[in-house]
């Protein structure tokens, strides 16, 4: 009796416990087989399961430290899975709301840690593995999405850290940039080039393939399964089942305006009466040195908020702040779904519908430019069209049932940020985790102890 209730079988027990709440929370009961393990650490010991050091006697400060460094990155890893992880922001897409050098907490269990895809990878590398340049996680197991419970579901107006979905397709020497943008790209400059000859032109399609099969050619070109894509944070817009459209810059999820955050910036035209604006203000607003662009010798292409704007309208020197949006029906090819039928840009978009989860959609060749990717990559079907007839998986389709749903991400820096204006939907599968604060923020334009921001740390996000 007292070696059942002896100290090493009721840590067996409280282990256990834990052990089997956790397996449940997976889902995956294969994994009690684990029981077996943690018996014989705690109990039995017949296996040395820490085979890089002694079991009896006194073991060296290095392997010790080597144990020490083992057990740190195995505890590390396991929390950046299920429980958080740290994110910098490296770009001004959320800005003023979040700024470069902002290091935040991201909660994984805000709406369920997802189970990694690649589960064999050096841990703390998102896909390259630093010096080699290699990458960083092994194809030999691969596990299908499974999000596990979690504290509630994406909501609008939420700021999201997410896999950017375009990032399935990397171009290695121009990372920066949608391998898919830079297809497009090259293939209007293919177009263009042939507008100045005298033979006819040729399909968009035409010019499509060639541009690949250029970039293949003198490229490195390398695929990322969906959980070593790049992080991004933007604010959800729109939830699946919304419609999201802007009119001349305003915002309206289901045919209501969305009310701007006072953080939320617009690019705008400063015009001033032939002198310039104090430096020392631009520093009292926030704004950075890199955002102070000046357009002439008397004016200034700035992202202001509208509390920024405000303020410098009333400066002495200044004539005229005006916002600058693109014209209504003035087609940006660069704006999904990159189709002139639709005639869009980055001011004037929609009205466009989020797929939920079960529903379904009619489609034709004029509407298939907005799902096709959704149906071809994210959810992994064989798709092709014949003239005007679609095939999915070999089979003539006039609609498609979602097998997942799709959010709308904005950056609240609207005239500087890449989202979902540009690249379309952001599949549920690709949702890491919400950021709750702000640990850590680094001003990379300033000096010595002024590069810590203070007054940002441990700020809540919003």
């Amino acid at each position: 009796m007292n070696d059942l209730f002896s100290r090493k079988h009721i840590r067996f027990a409280i282990t256990a416990f834990f052990y089997i709440l956790v397996v449940i929370w997976i889902g995956n009961y294969i994994l009690l087989l684990g029981l077996a393990v943690i018996f014989d650490l705690y109990v039995t010991g017949k296996i040395n399961w820490t085979f890089w050091k002694r079991r009896n006697g006194k073991n060296s400060a290095f392997i010790e430290w080597i144990d020490a460094l083992i057990f740190a990155v195995i505890a590390v890893t396991l929390i950046n899975i299920f429980l958080f992880q740290n994110y910098r922001i490296p770009t001004p897409s959320m800005e003023k709301s979040l700024l470069v050098g902002d290091h935040l907490f991201v909660s994984k269990l805000a709406y369920g840690p997802r189970m990694p895809n690649t589960p064999i990878a050096f841990p703390f590398t998102q896909h390259t593995l630093p010096v080699t340049n290699s990458k960083s996680w092994s194809d030999l197991v691969t596990w299908p999405y499974k999000r596990l419970s979690g504290g509630g579901k994406v909501k609008n107006n939420d700021p999201i850290v997410f896999n950017f979905p375009a990032g399935d397709t990397v171009v290695v020497e121009e990372q920066t940039t949608s391998y898919y943008e830079i297809v497009r790209r090259n293939a209007r400059d293919l177009k263009n080039r042939d507008s100045y000859g005298t033979e006819p032109l040729k399909s968009n399609s035409y010019y499509y393939q060639m541009a690949r099969k250029e970039i293949w050619a003198n490229n490195k070109v390398i695929f990322r399964p969906v959980d070593r894509r790049d992080n991004y944070v933007k604010r959800c817009i729109g939830i699946p089942g919304d419609t999201v459209s802007i009119r001349s810059g305003i915002l309206y999820v289901n045919g209501k305006i969305v009310p701007d955050n006072t953080t939320q910036q617009t690019t705008y035209v400063v015009g001033t009466n032939g002198t310039t604006i104090n430096p020392k203000a631009f520093e009292r607003m926030d704004i950075s040195r890199s955002d102070q662009n000046m357009i002439s010798g008397s004016a200034y292409y700035l992202p202001l908020t509208k509390g920024n704007a405000a303020t410098i309208a009333g400066f002495a020197n200044v004539t005229d702040v005006s916002p600058i949006y693109a014209r209504a029906g003035e087609y940006a090819p660069h704006i999904f779904p990159y189709s002139p039928l639709y005639g869009w840009n980055e001011d004037n978009y929609g009205p466009i519908w989020l797929p939920v989860k079960g529903s379904s959609v009619k489609l034709d060749t004029s509407n298939l430019c907005l799902y096709e990717r959704i149906i071809d990559v994210y959810e992994e079907n064989d798709l092709r069209v014949e003239g005007s007839i679609i095939y999915i998986n070999n089979v003539k389709a006039d609609s498609y049932t979602f097998k997942m749903g799709y959010y709308w991400m904005m950056g609240d820096n609207r005239h500087n940020s890449a989202d979902s204006r540009y690249w379309g939907f952001v599949p549920e599968d690709h949702v890491v985790g919400k950021p709750k604060f702000i640990w850590l923020s680094l001003d990379k334009e300033a000096n010595g102890i002024k590069k810590i921001r203070l007054g940002r740390m441990f700020m809540k996000v919003r």
